[in-house]
């Protein structure tokens, strides 16, 4: 006799949620997203009293305030499968508006080390969204308002930013000349392995979402610039653009009321 599960689906995020006693109340307004723990502890300097909603295996989350706006942000994930769980949590947790900070490689001679790029569009390379979706032909999308305001913001900055599609896969060593030139043709400008599972879930929990990314290595030439002064200035300013585009949101909804 074949073993059934006993539950439709074995853990939810909202399972998770309870496991870390997290409170859709104790989330704030914008859920801000960097990939690794280094950026979020850079953010929090920007926060006024941050509170440690939990910390669970590696992942540690804060809710702070600036300018009055209550802000959350979490490390949300280096790769796809670890950015699927946390993406859940916050979606579960009902999150209102989330953004994404995180690094890329420039598919375009255009894009240089140390660009930003706001992201429109994903395609799917990675192995977790076609178990959210089995369409082949979906294709993870940003909120358009949210991405257009983000993208302003990232101009004002100074830094040279790009706006489009991101191929998001999870085999790092395996960016091939026959699948990088398959992403290409498919309007791609940059690489990550994160994004098209951010997007994704956030698009099934109907929730506003958008990233922005700096250029860390470019792969074209084949330069690596993970070191590199000037990557290390974008992926800075990536803190200032998104608590910019924070402060201009809350002026318009004040002017509003």
């Amino acid at each position: 006799m074949t073993a059934q599960m006993r539950k439709e689906i074995h853990l939810t995020g909202k399972d998770l949620m309870g496991m870390v006693q997290l409170r859709p109340q104790d989330l704030g307004k914008y859920a801000i997203v960097p990939g690794p723990k280094e950026r979020v502890d850079g953010f929090l300097k920007s926060l006024e009293r941050p509170i440690k909603n939990f910390s669970f295996m590696e992942y540690t989350m804060y809710t702070g305030e600036f300018n009055g706006t209550r802000i959350t942000t979490i490390n949300g994930g280096r790769f796809s499968a670890d950015t699927a769980i946390t993406t859940e949590i916050l979606c579960s947790a009902e999150a209102k508006t989330m953004i994404r900070m995180g690094s890329c490689g420039s598919l375009s001679e255009d894009i240089k080390i140390g660009d930003l790029v706001v992201v429109d569009s994903a395609l799917r390379g990675e192995g977790v969204t076609p178990y959210y979706v089995s369409d082949p032909n979906f294709q993870p999308k940003s909120d358009k308002a949210l991405t257009d305001a983000l993208y302003e913001s990232a101009k004002e900055s100074g830094f040279k930013t790009h706006r489009g599609k991101v191929w998001s896969t999870d085999a790092i060593l395996r960016e091939t000349r026959e699948h990088v030139g398959k992403a290409i043709a498919q309007g791609a400008v940059a690489v990550d392995m994160v994004t098209s599972v951010f997007l994704t879930i956030c698009q099934q929990h109907k929730i506003p979402a958008t990233a922005i990314l700096a250029v860390s290595d470019h792969i074209i030439t084949g330069e690596m610039g993970f070191m590199d002064t000037n990557y290390y200035m974008a992926e800075h300013a990536m803190i200032g653009i998104t608590l910019d585009l924070v402060k201009k949101r809350e002026g318009q909804a004040s002017a509003r009321t």
